[in-house]
């Protein structure tokens, strides 16, 4: 397991974007699925959208569907988060994680399961409110 470095939070207004970064120093990331989760105060950390190793499976939580794109650039050794329409129930620490994949897809059982990873940064806070 890889331990990953958010960036990119910070406060916006109801209806407004930002785009959260994850990397990570001393390994390729080509070889992990990666999941972004998030988690408000007082409130277990749920998924919200998961890569394949290339980028070609993708995989959402229906409450960020439409408003949110997950996508990488392996050259950069980067995957990102791009939300847009944010919601006050957006609110929360939003944490990146990768699990080595041996296959190019998005396996959803695993993806969207906490206890998949077991190494988790620091995230980074992303608050919506106006």
């Amino acid at each position: 397991q890889v331990q990953l470095v958010e960036s990119g939070g910070g406060l916006v207004q109801p209806g407004g974007s930002l785009n959260l970064s994850c990397g990570a120093s001393g390994v390729t990331m080509d070889r992990y699925m990666v999941a972004w989760f998030r988690q408000a105060p007082g409130k277990e950390r749920q998924f919200v959208a998961a890569i394949s190793r290339s980028g070609g499976s993708t995989y959402y939580a229906d409450s960020v569907k439409g408003r949110f794109t997950i996508y990488r650039e392996n050259a950069k050794n980067l995957v990102y988060l791009q939300m847009n329409s944010l919601k006050p129930e957006d609110t929360g620490i939003f944490y990146c994680v990768g699990q080595i994949s041996f296959r190019d897809y998005v396996d959803p059982r695993s993806a969207v399961n906490p206890k998949s990873f077991r190494s988790w940064g620091q995230g980074t806070q992303v608050t919506v409110s106006s």
